[in-house]
Order: C-alpha cells, then structure tokens, then sequence
C-alpha cells in the first residue's frame, strides 16, 4: 500500500508540478486520433522517429519524426512498392487487402537507421536501411522466411537478432550483413508459452514482440488477448538475452496495447501503446513509465489515462493528413507524403503536371468495382470527425466510367459521377450490406462538380454521410448514410480516395482540382 500511494502522489505531483523546463502543456490520448498502428519509436538525440504499419498501401513502412513525441510529420517511407506481384498490384482477381507490410521494427545502430517488417503473403522478411532516415536513400534486403511480429534487436557484443513468434516466441541471430538467418545456429525458443502470464484462457497469443536493452537488463513486450476480455500488455525480462525470462502483466485498460518503451532527453520515460477505436482504426496511446525494483509499470494506477503531461496536440494532425491543392513548385515532390496508393500505382497513368494544379486520374484497364481499381489516391480519416472536399472536371470521362470522392475499406461508400450512355449522373454508392446499392441517380449537365464525404467517429457511431454541390457553397445531400465498420479483412481504418476507374473503356479521365480536409462536418461547410 505504501508504495502505491507513493506512485500515486508521485504521479499527482509530475501533473501539477513538472520539472523546470518541462512541457507544462496536457496533450490528449489518443495522441494521433487515427489509423496509425503497430508503431515502433526510436529517439536520437532530440528527434523521435516512429514507423507504423500500412499493409497493402504503396509507399510504404511511413517514417514520422516529432520533437515531442506528440506532433508527428511523416518525413519518408521505407519502401515505394513491397514487392512486385499480382495481389500487390492488384492484377489478375488478387489482392492484398489486410496484407503486405505488417509490424515494423525501427531501430537505430552504429550511425544507421533501420527498419524491418514482413509479409505473409510475399513469406519475406524485409530490412531496410539508410544513414539519413529523412531523405534516404533506403538500402532493401529481404530475405525467407517471414518472421512473424519480430523485433530487430542489436545486442551490445555486436551480434544481430530478431525476436518473433505467437504464443511460443523465438530467438533467430541474423548473419552479420542482415541477409538472413545464420544457417549455422538454429532458431532457438525463447519463452514457450509467453501468454502464461495472462492466465490459462487465452484467445490471441501473445505476440507483437519488441525487444529492448536497460541497464544491462533485457525487456520483451508482448500482447495477447483474454477469452471475454481485452488486449492485454505482457512484459517479460530476463538478465541475458536468451533467458531465462520472468515475466508478468503490465497493462489490462481500455484494450490499449501493443508497443513498447522509449525514453526522453530529461529522463521520463513512456510506453507508446494503440488502441482499437472502431472504423477510424488503430490509434496511437502514450502512458507514462516510472520504474519499480527494474520493472517499468505502466500508466497511472495501471490504466491508460486520457491525458498525459506533454505538448498539447495539434488539431487535424498537419504533418499526417492534409489538404492538397495539387500545384507543385519546381523541387516540389510529385504527391506530399501523406498520401498513399491503395496497393501498387500505375504511375504512367496518373500526374499533377499535365494538367497544372490538377491531379489526372486517367484508366488504364476495365474494373468491376472501386476495390478492384487501381490508381486510387488515399489519405487516412481521423477523429472526433472530419470532412474532405474535392472538385472534379469531369469532361474526360468515358461511357461507363466511375470518378469521385470515397470512403475506402472493404464497406464502402462513394459519390461521384457516372457516364452512361453519353450522359453524366451524380450518384453514390452504398456498400455497407453484402451488395453495394447505387442511390438513384440525378442527371448531371455540366463538367465541374464538387463532393463531400464527413465522417463521425464520436462514440464510436462510425457514419459517413455523402453531398455533392454544383457550385462549391450549396450543399445537397446524395444516397443513404454508410454505417461505417472496421473489417479485419482490410484490417485498416477508413481512408478518404481519389478514383476514377473504367467498367467498359480504358482511357477516360478525370481531373482533380483539390483535396481540402476539415474537423467539421456540417454540411454547410
């Protein structure tokens, strides 16, 4: 009891009274109010750097940078495309929906940054690595087989390890050029059942390891999930790397998990964390750590609070999501960071140059629907709720093309135009059943159009609600309102997109004149 009280005036004094020079400031859980999950945060010097996954999203592996670790900017992704395959590009009825890139391992060694990750469906493990985490160029191996949720760990004595596995975890050591496993030295098991510590009923195993080296002790992170209750963080440590380990729950709150450790310059040290928060996604956590008889103990009285002492969050996330207006200054970059391909672009078949200050969007095969359709621009929604806008010349277009604004995940919606016989129709499209359902459609007479998707994630009521506008100011609501719903089939939360795909011409294009996001969905705006 004695020490409980004095951890929690302890924590009641850090709030109230922070040390000089301390960020004074009270930033708020979640700190990135979207998708961003699987995160792993390194500091050097005064930066952070995070990587976080994006699965079947080109570029991919995003790099975020913050000074505070609260206010993140994307500065690179490891990777333009994965790999080069069917499901990747979305060729021949395959997909990489839920696939590609999971779980990232971010590390700093020796004067070289380093991020790893792996795909199920490739059966690859990836490494990537540059001396400049911010402009690269990123050097790529990959290797088989593909090590499931692994940590990238570099050990004081100059070897090279990765941590991996669910439920049993492993210990691999990777030869010294990182190209594969040291075919010499057998995979070992770390911890047989690492979910023990959970108790005897356990749905996930534990796994998401990231692996960490303190005071000459060595901590193991791990997630698993309790039948009937929630994501659960499990920390086990041991004095030498390859045990024996001890190991103990960490974190059982609001479902927060998965992640791990990362001090700051004057000392304090944190656990970033994510949490399941319905259609917006996996968003980031921050706790506090404070450190008892070599344990680190997680959160204020072992929850996750809603704030924590540190520079308050800066609204719409700038550096993450943001609007575009499509006119680029020479040296500019072709398409900011923030913005992702759903899976492998066609890159002959898009550009901001021709025409300028326009995004082209131009069709290049034949697609059933928008999941099928390549070249389909994305940025992440985010929370409490939000809207995009766009203008769209359609005069391009050919019969039987679809071009609009979307709402992407695999119970989708859209509105935009449809040619159809020579003519041009507003429509939107409902896919939240088993079939999506096209609203009725209203004749369209001129080539510019404006659309509008608002997003509202409060309390986790996940509707989107769809508009378009002949001028830009006046607003009519199109279709039904989608009831947004996280799938694990796509395993991502809801991305706004750009499309225009063909269902009977190749061809067609449509122009985009800007992408603007607000926090404000009312339709007036």
């Amino acid at each position: 009891m004695t020490r409980f009280l004095n951890r929690l005036i302890w924590g009641m004094a850090f709030v109230l009274f922070p040390k000089p020079g301390v960020h004074a400031q009270i930033a708020h859980n979640p700190i990135i109010y979207a998708d961003v999950p699987d995160m792993s945060i390194i500091r050097v010097g005064d930066s952070y750097y995070m990587s976080s996954t994006t699965m079947h999203m080109s570029p991919g592996v995003p790099i975020m940078k913050s000074k505070d670790l609260v206010n993140w900017k994307i500065v690179s992704y490891a990777y333009d495309i994965l790999d080069d395959t069917d499901d990747l590009n979305l060729n021949n009825d395959k997909n990489s929906y839920g696939k590609g890139s999971w779980a990232s391992s971010l590390r700093y060694h020796n004067g070289m940054y380093y991020v790893s990750t792996f795909a199920g469906n490739t059966g690859k493990t990836y490494i990537y690595s540059t001396r400049d985490i911010e402009k690269g160029p990123w050097k790529a191996l990959s290797f088989k087989p593909s090590l499931h949720d692994h940590s990238l760990f570099f050990d004081d004595d100059g070897k090279v390890y990765m941590v991996y596995g669910s439920g049993k975890i492993m210990l691999a050591q990777l030869k010294d050029d990182l190209s594969g496993i040291r075919p010499d030295i057998k995979p070992q098991v770390l911890i047989e059942n690492a979910s023990l510590v959970a108790g005897p009923n356990v749905g996930l195993p534990a796994e998401g390891s990231q692996l960490f080296k303190i005071k000459g002790k060595y901590y193991l992170f791990n997630i698993c999930w309790p039948r009937g209750g929630m994501r659960t963080v499990l920390i086990h440590r041991a004095d030498h790397i390859a045990g024996p380990y001890e190991g103990r729950l960490a974190l059982q709150d609001k479902g927060v998990a998965q992640g791990g450790l990362v001090d700051a310059p004057d000392g304090r040290w944190f656990a970033y964390l994510f949490r399941d928060f319905g259609a917006v996604g996996r968003v980031p956590y921050l706790v506090s750590v404070q450190w008892d008889n070599g344990w680190p103990i997680l959160g204020i009285n072992h929850q996750a609070p809603d704030t924590i002492p540190l520079t308050i969050n800066k609204p719409m996330m700038p550096g993450i999501i943001s609007s575009d207006e499509f006119g680029r200054k020479p040296g500019e970059r072709d398409l900011p960071l923030v913005w992702q391909w759903n899976h492998n672009p066609v890159n002959k078949l898009w550009s901001v140059k021709q025409p300028k200050g326009y995004l082209r969007l131009t069709t290049g095969r034949v697609d059933t629907n928008i999941l099928t359709a390549r070249n389909t621009l994305t940025q992440r929604t985010f929370g409490p709720e939000c809207s995009a806008v766009t203008s769209i010349d359609v005069s391009g277009l050919k019969d039987g093309d679809r071009a609009g604004l979307a709402l992407l995940q695999k119970k989708f919606g859209w509105v935009g135009v449809k040619a159809e016989g020579g003519k041009k129709f507003m429509v939107m499209v409902n896919a939240q059943g088993d079939s999506s359902i096209e609203s009725p459609c209203i004749p369209l007479t001129q080539s510019r159009v404006y659309l509008k998707a608002s997003c509202d994630f409060k309390d986790r009521t996940d509707k989107a609600y769809f508009y378009y506008s002949l001028d830009g100011r006046n607003w009519l609501p199109i279709g039904s309102a989608l009831q947004m719903v996280y799938t694990l089939p796509h395993f991502m939360g809801y991305r706004f997109g750009l499309f225009n795909y063909a269902t009977k011409t190749i061809g067609g294009y449509a122009d985009f004149d800007f992408f603007r996001v607000s926090n404000n969905i009312s339709s007036r705006n």
